[in-house]
């Protein structure tokens, strides 16, 4: 299995000499297993240069296949799909997985982002074949020879993380998610900074407990665990409301998950270069202090990985 990353921000993207190393491209990774099968998740501005790689192969062709996971369709998180090359290709067959809403057809949702005048080119004049399946929290399929199984995250109006196994490796995507101690997060937006200080009704602290535990059970064993790390702990404390995570958390939960290596993921768009190359240097510190073995890295764009039979980590 084959991961590889083409936008590894969060919330808009940053392009510039600042951001060079790293990247300023929104959330795009892409999984590849030995037998093929091709899944990306998350169609941040990323996927448009992953869509024109993609085209010099059988997508050019129209006989193309692959597998979008969103993680939840926040604009970071959607805004390069209508720039995707192969949807425009007849022949091409997208298949769309999101998790469930109770308000409107997760179809609906992508249509509404290509509607004008936002944009010239809507969703039912897309060339490519698509098809949209609507999630369960806790929902287990195959993808031809992927296991997928999802969870929940702690992040406004929810997100979905996925762990994907195959060729005798797995990996875990978890963004965007808040830690699971200090706020609660439903279907709702929060516009105040609450107070950390505050106690947690007994409800919402097991709902937190259980959304931990399952992300925790998602990463166990995992070869990668790409962690929403947009936060640090300064930030988190001026804006615990906007349902990001520090990288002491995903420390947190890959110590207890037992995973093997950690990938810093969803950088802050006013972080640059250096500044994730010092957070990345503060978080292997702290695994070091802590004796947790783990081999920690920061996601930037163009990172490859060989996971299982096709190599080792």
């Amino acid at each position: 299995m084959k991961v590889r990353f083409w936008g590894v921000r969060g919330s808009l993207p940053v392009p510039g000499p600042r951001t060079e190393r790293y990247g300023g491209n929104t959330s795009c990774v892409e999984v590849r297993s030995a037998a093929g099968t091709r899944i990306i998740i998350d169609a941040g501005t990323g996927i448009r240069r992953l869509g024109k790689d993609l085209m010099r192969e059988e997508f050019e062709s129209g006989n193309g296949t692959a597998h979008l996971l969103i993680s939840h369709t926040h604009w970071d998180h959607i805004q390069g799909l209508p720039f995707f090359s192969p949807l425009h290709q007849k022949g091409n067959q997208l298949y769309v997985y999101a998790r469930r809403r109770d308000d409107v057809h997760l179809r609906a949702v992508f249509a509404s982002q290509t509607d004008d005048p936002y944009f010239p080119i809507s969703i039912e004049q897309a060339k490519a074949g698509i098809s949209f399946r609507e999630l369960a929290d806790s929902a287990a399929f195959e993808i031809a020879d992927v296991h997928v199984t999802c969870t929940r995250l702690n992040h406004p109006y929810v997100a979905t993380a996925y762990r994907l196994a195959a060729d005798g490796a797995s990996v875990a995507y978890v963004s965007d998610t808040a830690p699971f101690s200090d706020i609660l997060f439903e279907n709702q937006y929060i516009a105040q900074p609450p107070s950390l200080r505050a106690s947690l009704p007994e409800g919402d602290r097991a709902k937190l407990r259980a959304m931990r535990d399952g992300v925790v059970r998602l990463c166990e064993g995992a070869d990668l665990v790409i962690y929403d790390t947009m936060f640090t702990p300064d930030d988190y404390y001026r804006m615990p409301h906007y349902g990001h995570s520090r990288p002491s958390d995903a420390l947190d939960v890959c110590r207890h998950a037992g995973a093997r290596r950690l990938a810093l993921f969803h950088h802050a768009p006013e972080r640059s270069d250096a500044e994730v190359d010092a957070i990345l240097a503060e978080t292997r510190s702290q695994a070091l202090g802590s004796r947790l073995s783990l081999d920690i890295t920061a996601a930037y764009e163009g990172f490859d990985l060989d996971l299982g039979s096709r190599g080792s980590i």
